[in-house]
Order: C-alpha cells, then structure tokens, then sequence
C-alpha cells in the first residue's frame, strides 16, 4: 500500500490504495461531506458509509463550484448545523471539489480540519495534495484562497475506473507535467497503454507522480521558491481557463499550456523539449481551442500568482527536471504564441 507522507509543519499522509474510500476513517464526531454533483452514486454512498458525515453538501460539478456565492452558501450550511470548531470538512469530488472544500475547511470559524478524497487523476497527482484551497474571480483562477493542508488524503484508483477517458487524459496532463519538471520516467509511462486505473502498474506510477508534487510542497508550502515550478505550463493554461470561462477544462488548458511553454523555454536557449509536449497533445486529444487572441490572453497572464510588481513570470526548463522561473519579454511571448496558436490550432478553426 502506497503511503506517502507529505512534510513540513503540518504533515499528513496520502493513501494509494484500491479500497482507500471504503477505509477512509476521521476522528471527528462531526463532520461535513462537501460532494461534487457530477460522481457516479456509487461513489458517494462509499464515501458516506464510510464516514457518516452528519452533513452533506452537494456543489457544482468542475469550476462552476468555485465561486464566492457557492462557497458563501456551504458556509451557511454548515453554520445553520451548528458544527463547532473540532468539525472536519471532507472534500469528495475533482479538483476544483477539493479546492472549495479545503477553502470552506479554512475559513469556516477561522479555521476547522480538512480532509480530500479526490476522484479525478488531476484531483489526485495536483489538487488534492499541497494544501492549496481557493475560489475563482472573474478576473482571473484561483485568486482567493488560502494555504490549508488537508489532514489525511485517500486517492482510490477504483474510482478512476467510471471516468469518461478524456477526464481521465485531461488529468494526465498534471502527471506529465511532474515528468517535464522532476521525474522524467513519468513521460514514457504516462503515454504508455498501460496507463490506466485497471492496470498492476498504475498504483505505483500514480504514487510516483503524487510523490514529485509531496515533496515539493513538503520544502515550500507558501511558494516561496520551488513550488512555484509546479506550475510550469499553467501561466497560459489559467488564461485559457478564463478567456474560454472554463469552456476549455484545466487539465486540458495545461497540455495546451505546457507546449507554450516548452516553445518558449527553447527560444530562450534550453533544450527543445517540444517533441515531448507534442506527444502528450496527440495523446491527450484536448478539445479544440476556439480562435484565441494574445492581448486578451495577456491581460488575465499579468493577473498570474507568479506575478509580482515587475511583471508576468512565467516557469521554463533549461532541460527535462531542469526547471527555472523567468520574465519574459513581451514581444517574446507575443511571437511564440503565434508560434503555437500555428501548432495546436485546427485549420478549419
């Protein structure tokens, strides 16, 4: 059983294990159940079996739960059940499921336990883990939030199995990207065929992904230094997202993004890397962009986290699991995307 432990000042354990949902257990009397609309029934009577949540809330499914109002109206619910300060708040469901709850979890009585139990590959290898909670804004993803470990994280590969396969591809996305970054023996084992939820190697491939993302975070929660790398490829991924309003899905925004960024990061002077991200595009069959405009795209890019005072800072790679965050010259950026727009958009677009 595949336990891997995330460091740091609040430490916890993500749980790889086919029947991690039906083991899930809390030490909490009291607890809130906050349920992505979209999961098979199945998934959720497993869950409520298994910790007999006293409440449960169901949100939208995919990011149209991650607003002020929906957070406001789960707040209120677990208020008008009167859950006190030593309640716990589980989050089941796809990654922006888990990003609502933990944000829930955190500011509900200025702070009450949070676990995860993602249902989505991109839930698993990214959302779930690291303890980063948030709800979007018109003006850009994830621009309220707040860090909150969960308490324990259960990834039940079993649940994978109901996915539709381009939400399963999509989530790929996020393993392939701790390939490029960290651990280059998840590129070809990502686009293996043995990639999928049925197969004896998946387990262990899942945990080597969660685990690229658990050690990262277990060195710098708050994203101070090398957390930020995990967002290679997200820069324009989160642009998309909101120029599209979520039309294109993330998991699929970050395989468009982090081709952007393999294009840039070999203007700059590294490896070219784009054989590797054209690859994972073919695999991933993303849904087709609409026609994109750079200024627009642009204006929610300077909104980016990465930001700071001086500019839009993006991740590239001076190799594969070489890593480095950098300005880039707007006229660079506006030339590559021409570049790219060329590649990932269909002619008939």
């Amino acid at each position: 059983m595949p336990r891997i432990e995330v460091g740091g000042q609040v430490p916890y354990t993500v749980t790889v294990q086919d029947g991690a949902l039906d083991a899930a257990r809390v030490p909490h009397t009291r607890t809130a159940l906050i349920v992505d609309a979209g999961l098979p029934d199945a998934a959720v009577t497993r869950a409520r079996a298994a910790l007999t949540p006293e409440v449960t809330v169901t949100v939208p499914a995919g990011d149209a739960c991650k607003t002020l109002d929906v957070l406001s109206g789960v707040l209120s619910r677990l208020a008008a059940a009167n859950l006190p300060r030593d309640s716990a708040v589980i989050g089941l469901g796809g990654g922006a499921t888990t990003d609502l709850a933990g944000f829930a979890a955190a500011t509900y009585l200025r702070g009450v336990a949070y676990y995860s139990a993602p249902t989505t590959l991109l839930g698993m290898v990214d959302a779930a883990v690291g303890g980063k909670t948030g709800v979007n804004l018109p003006e850009g993803k994830n621009l309220v939030g707040a860090f909150w470990p969960p308490s324990a994280v259960w990834c039940d590969p079993t649940v994978l199995l109901t996915l539709p396969p381009a939400v399963f591809r999509e989530g790929a996305a996020e393993a392939f990207k701790h390939g490029l970054i960290s651990d280059p023996t998840l590129l070809g084992r990502v686009l293996s065929p043995d990639f999928h939820a049925a197969h004896s190697t998946f387990t262990q491939t899942l945990s080597d992904a969660i685990a690229v993302k658990a050690g990262v975070v277990t060195r710098d929660l708050t994203e101070q230094g090398e957390r930020a790398y995990l967002n290679f490829g997200h820069t324009l991924a989160h642009a998309i997202e909101a120029v599209t309003q979520h039309g294109i899905s993330h998991g699929d925004a970050v395989g468009y993004g982090m081709h952007y960024a393999a294009l840039l990061s070999r203007e700059l002077g590294g490896t070219d890397l784009t054989p590797h991200t054209r690859a994972f595009l073919a695999w991933q069959q993303p849904r087709a962009l609409p026609h994109l405009n750079f200024d627009d795209l642009n204006a929610y890019m300077a909104r980016d986290k990465k930001a700071d005072s001086h500019g839009v800072r993006f991740v590239l790679l001076h190799d594969l699991a070489r890593p480095y965050l950098t300005r880039v010259p707007d006229d660079t950026l506006r030339r590559v995307f021409g570049t790219w727009q060329a590649e990932v958009t269909p002619a008939h677009a």
